[in-house]
């Protein structure tokens, strides 16, 4: 009888990639409806987010049972830490994306429109008065007047909140490697409690923005590229948190060892990335 180390685990026939298929499909066809000014877009985007969820419970679900079934071997752990890596460097280009758009505005875009650089007809000619300077709504003054979003505050608190999470999530780590169960379950409990107290303050933060500063997504470059650098990885630090509660309901569950735990490990690794993230975005979105 051969045992699960001495072969490559070759899962079943699977119907989650058609339902994630389909619960995707559903949700860009909501967006696309509901963009174009029909309200009934919102439901069909909230049927695909339905679907979408239903996937990854059923598919999480059968991984976690392969994984407690001790089918998988080293080969399959390598694997896994291959995809692992690659999903976050796909998430790294993701977000080089948007502070490239970032850097091209402040140091490119609003600068030519304002006559730098030699420039002086484009100014001239097209948005005569225009000055370059940062923040800036754009020479239409699209959105009308707004105030600058400043780094004390709640983002300073954020900040904080994320960089000792990194702390917890490590402590939690090095618990898991000692054996230290009760340890573990404390620090990567906690861990995730920051990832939810980020988010609502986040929420707060751009409530705030938008009643009380009149900065929105449609308040120029500024607004765009602030609310689409700080929404996404918003949306992010919301997938590890919800991730990192799903490892610890496993720990509570008696799930991992000291030797074979990889699903936390990719949450952590998921974790520390988006940590660094906000680092670079504290600084480049909030102080620069």
């Amino acid at each position: 009888m051969t045992h699960a180390e001495d072969r490559y685990y070759v899962p079943h026939g699977s119907h989650w990639p058609v339902v994630g298929s389909a619960g995707l499909f559903f949700m860009m066809l909501g967006v696309s409806i509901w963009l174009n000014g029909t309200d009934a877009g919102f439901w069909v985007m909230m049927t695909g987010v339905a679907i979408v969820v239903f996937m990854l419970t059923g598919w999480f679900r059968d991984v976690i049972n392969e994984s407690e079934g001790h089918l998988y071997n080293n080969q399959v752990d390598m694997s896994f830490r291959m995809g692992m890596f690659w999903f976050i460097f796909s998430e790294v280009m993701f977000f080089s994306a948007f502070f490239g758009a970032l850097f091209y505005a402040r140091n490119m875009g609003v600068p030519w429109l304002g006559g730098e650089s030699n420039n002086f007809f484009t100014n001239l000619l097209l948005w005569s008065g225009f000055e370059a300077t940062w923040p800036t709504n754009g020479p239409a003054n699209v959105g009308g007047e707004f105030e600058i979003m400043q780094p004390f505050g709640l983002p300073l608190i954020n900040t904080a909140i994320l960089l000792t999470s990194s702390v917890t999530v490590t402590i939690a780590h090095h618990a898991m490697l000692h054996g230290r169960r009760n340890l573990l379950k404390v620090f990567l409990g906690l861990t995730s409690v920051l990832g939810f107290i980020f988010v609502v303050l986040q929420a707060e933060e751009y409530i705030h923005a938008y009643e009380v500063m009149n900065l929105k997504l449609t308040s120029g470059i500024y607004g765009s590229t602030f609310f689409m650098l700080t929404g996404f990885h918003g949306l992010h630090v919301t997938i590890g948190a919800i991730m990192l509660t799903i490892i610890w309901l496993r720990v509570m569950k008696g799930h991992f060892t000291a030797d074979k735990h990889f699903a936390f490990e990719a949450a952590a690794w998921y974790w520390h990335f988006v940590d660094v993230v906000w680092v670079f975005l504290y600084i480049f979105v909030y102080w620069m």
